[in-house]
């Protein structure tokens, strides 16, 4: 959705063309391909126009999936891609993907040139961590059975299109445990 208004917003001037050239690049990328590293600075923004790309970060070697993103949503290590420190988080796709990437500058220019997108991005960021704040809750008042129960009924399409060790990570939970839940279905 952001995507698709920025896009309008350049688009309604035709000089922009010219003071934002490069500013969107379109890119394919294989399944497991690493966009941002644990411990890097996240140079850029990805919208997600094909695929599904997952944030996880490593605990005392146990990777832990924080989040899903599949076609129209924007992703990055936003407090390292705003606050230009270290990412917290590894991003990486989990099948073949088409990411539309906007760079920090460009991210900068843009907003420099259309305040009105400040609104946008604020209340995505919101949503955002209002989804942080959910799964956090979610992770100390309910039991992996209830928790599975909110994904099936808020997000199916996880369940759908994402690897069962990948959705026992979300969950907080190993996959053997997951497989019992299911089966109890």
């Amino acid at each position: 959705m952001l995507l698709k208004i920025l896009t309008e917003i350049i688009q309604q001037d035709a000089s922009n063309k010219d003071k934002f050239p490069d500013l969107f690049q379109e890119k394919e990328i294989a399944s497991r391909t690493t966009l941002v590293n644990e411990g890097d600075v996240s140079n850029y923004m990805y919208f997600v126009k094909k695929g599904c790309l997952r944030l996880w970060f490593n605990n005392e070697g146990k990777d832990i999936t924080f989040q899903f993103f599949f076609e129209h949503h924007a992703v990055s290590s936003f407090e390292s891609f705003l606050e230009r420190k270290p990412s917290l988080f590894t991003l990486e796709s989990i099948e073949p993907a088409t990411v539309v990437l906007i760079s920090r500058y460009s991210f900068d220019l843009l907003l420099s040139q259309y305040p009105e997108l400040k609104d946008i991005f604020q209340k995505m960021l919101i949503r955002r961590m209002a989804d942080y704040a959910n799964l956090f809750l979610s992770r100390i008042k309910n039991n992996p059975q209830k928790r599975y129960e909110e994904l099936l009924q808020d997000n199916p399409e996880i369940l759908q299109r994402v690897a069962q060790h990948y959705i026992a990570s979300y969950l907080g939970i190993t996959p053997i445990s997951l497989s019992r839940i299911r089966n109890r279905k």
